[in-house]
């Protein structure tokens, strides 16, 4: 099978563009326009349990993004998309709202461990189906004891906003972790391992 050109990244961002970079993978944006609420599929449902959202939200950013590469009469490529949960005692810690729920999420992760799952899902060209190729990784990361200063000092810095858990371990916040198993590149936001996995059958080559 021969080596793919590109496949569309239906995220925006940064991290993951990085890590697709970091492998080879060339790809291009496809973002949601303006008047798509994306922040409404991330929306919690009562009981749900941590794989089965991560599932949900992945595989519903997706029909999106082909619904808008569709609409938008784009040149046809395969889609990508992930989502990035963190869970604490079996409850989902989204996005924080603010930076007081930022600091709130940090206090109840401080000398704790707690699990990031991630989900990435892989749409083959042509779309007359929906079945997409899904895998979900999950790790286990402990923080050590923080302080409030480092708390205020953190959410201050804005790296807590658009955030699972208030936090990016690519960012100052890899001084806390004093233990991880599983996906380093998962926790960021895109497991390269099971990324690379969905990507063989459709011709990439790693």
């Amino acid at each position: 099978m021969p080596l793919r050109d590109y496949l569309y990244l239906a995220s925006q961002s940064a991290r993951r563009r990085q890590l697709l970079a970091q492998i080879g993978v060339r790809h291009e944006p496809l973002l949601a326009d303006a008047g798509e609420d994306i922040e409404a599929l991330e929306a919690v449902r009562a009981g749900e349990a941590p794989a089965d959202y991560v599932r949900r939200v992945t595989l519903a950013k997706l029909e999106a993004a082909r619904a808008r590469l569709l609409l938008r009469g784009l040149p046809v490529a395969p889609i990508l998309c992930a989502d990035t949960t963190v869970v604490l005692d079996e409850r989902i810690l989204g996005k924080p709202h603010d930076d007081e729920e930022a600091a709130h999420m940090l206090e109840r992760l401080s000398g704790r461990s707690h699990e990031v799952f991630t989900a990435v899902a892989v749409l083959e060209a042509p779309f007359e189906a929906f079945e997409p190729a899904l895998a979900l990784q999950v790790s286990r990361v402990r923080f050590r004891e923080l302080v409030a200063d480092e708390i205020v000092r953190y959410v201050a810095s804005g790296e807590s906003q658009g955030k699972a858990g208030a936090y990016a371990i690519q960012s100052q916040a890899a001084a806390w972790v004093s233990h991880l198993e599983g996906s380093y590149s998962g926790v960021m936001g895109l497991p390269l391992y099971e990324t690379a996995e969905l990507l063989r059958p459709l011709g990439w080559r790693f």
